[in-house]
């Protein structure tokens, strides 16, 4: 018996075909806007005209740059052992909530190149609505309260003195060679931690994330107008987690309780 072929498994068929003309090098991930974008490229089937010509080719660039920014979500350092893509293979939860995510990807410039084929561009936010975050950051069974300052091994006494009215943290990671990700911990130099997702409102990290990563001071907007700077003294965890000496640990714990800028992740990594 011979099988129909539908004029829409044809038309499928031409733009998983045409889906495989571009990779563009300017898709990935953007730490300083917490965005994942790719382009896909595509054109018009021969003999098409019009309209129907800019249809077709603009489809085939949006499936491309789906599956592209599909490709760019998978390399995302979720922590600094996991990335989307491990926990898209261990979780059917996950998976069913990457994929729900990715169908909401915007679309933020299109076009015809000077190549005449059709580009699309799409993004999807790492965090606030529709996020990659609700996706991929689980929900710790309980807020963990910040760690206690702790005085130097042999010593009974913390020498730091409290100067108040910070804004924020920035933690000078330049040097490093930094590898960003979605949940970043810090550490003080005994290895306790002193600043993570379980510290947090979970509903904040999914809004706003836990820390935004810059260049410069003239980016680091997020830690307000009078931040505390303290230079971080190593990376671990495949340079994702920065490590504070003792006394900058402590230093950071005490002006936190009494401005509470941690728990509004009024958080900077220059790198």
């Amino acid at each position: 018996m011979k099988r129909k072929v539908s004029l829409l498994g044809i038309l499928l068929a031409t733009l998983l075909l045409l889906t495989s003309i571009k990779v563009d090098a300017a898709s990935g991930t953007d730490w300083e806007n917490y965005s994942v974008t790719a382009t896909g490229s595509g054109i018009a089937p021969a003999g098409s005209r019009g309209a129907q010509a800019r249809v077709l080719a603009r489809r085939a660039a949006i499936v491309d740059a789906q599956r592209q920014l599909a490709e760019a979500l998978n390399g995302v350092q979720v922590d600094a052992e996991t990335t989307v893509e491990e926990l898209v293979v261990t979780s059917d939860i996950v998976r069913t909530r990457v994929s729900a995510t990715l169908k909401g990807a915007k679309v933020i410039s299109e076009g015809f190149s000077a190549d005449g084929a059709y580009e699309v561009t799409m993004a999807l936010p790492m965090f606030g609505t529709g996020g990659v975050a609700q996706a991929v950051l689980p929900k710790p069974a309980k807020t963990v309260p910040f760690p206690t300052p702790k005085p130097e091994q042999g010593s009974t006494t913390i020498t730091v003195t409290v100067s108040g009215g910070y804004t924020g943290v920035v933690i000078d990671c330049r040097g490093f060679g930094v590898n960003p990700v979605m949940s970043p911990v810090i550490k003080d130099a005994t290895g306790t931690k002193i600043y993570g997702h379980e510290n947090l409102d979970y509903d904040r990290v999914i809004s706003e994330g836990m820390a935004s990563y810059a260049h410069d001071m003239s980016q680091a907007s997020r830690a307000g107008s009078n931040p505390l700077v303290i230079k971080a003294i190593r990376m671990e965890n495949h340079n994702a987690n920065p490590v504070l000496s003792l006394d900058d640990a402590n230093r950071l714990l005490l002006e936190n309780n009494s401005d509470g800028f941690l728990s509004r992740t009024a958080v900077v990594f220059l790198y």
